[in-house]
């Protein structure tokens, strides 16, 4: 399930060989909020780098969500400085412009891979920081505890307060809130000249 607003945000861990492991550390999605941000500091001790990147909502949209998380490892990478060979969660990437040199996909790779959970557990931590920041901007989105994903007030509050600059309106949910919130206006302005004539 993907968030409907905000940036999409990457994290990179160098790690040397023979690190030794956190035990807690695992996919991030497994672990409650407070488990992952207590693991960070201890991340950030164990690695020799972290690495964060971010693409904004202008990048989803020209480029779609799956070339702007590219973008975002990509800067999440050079932050990390020099490296032999990078570990990238998921499937064979068939982005042309994502090259991040010597590098393997692993599958579930939050599940197999210290340095890929630690980085999803950075990744995550992060972004739902800066999803409650902006939530102060934009309140009643819920988004200091939804961090922009499709719950039930989020889709609530898209519907009574409209879109913010920080929606991909793109996404399902957006682009149908938002059809509906056009057809409405259609019918009313039908409504408007079949009373003004």
């Amino acid at each position: 399930m993907a968030a409907l607003a905000g940036p999409v945000v990457a994290a990179a861990v160098l790690v040397e060989p023979g690190c030794r492991l956190i035990r807690a550390v695992r996919d991030s999605k497994v672990l409650t909020r407070p488990q992952r941000e207590s693991l960070v500091p201890l991340i950030r001790e164990r690695v020799v780098r972290v690495g964060i990147g971010a693409a904004s909502v202008a990048e989803i949209h020209r480029l779609n969500i799956y070339h702007a998380s590219h973008v975002a490892m990509q800067r999440a990478l050079r932050q990390i400085g020099a490296y032999d060979h990078v570990l990238v969660d998921g499937r064979r990437i068939l982005d042309p412009t994502f090259a991040p040199g010597k590098h393997t996909e692993v599958v579930k790779g939050d599940t197999r891979s210290f340095a890929i959970a630690a980085a999803s557990i950075v990744a995550k931590v992060t972004r739902d920081r800066l999803m409650a920041k902006l939530a102060e901007r934009y309140p009643g989105y819920g988004w200091e505890h939804n961090c922009g994903y499709p719950t039930i007030d989020h889709r609530a509050a898209l519907r009574e307060q409209g879109l913010t600059p920080l929606h991909r309106q793109d996404f399902g949910t957006v682009r149908v809130l938002l059809q509906a919130e056009q057809t409405e206006l259609g019918l009313m302005e039908e409504v408007v000249r079949e009373l003004a004539s």
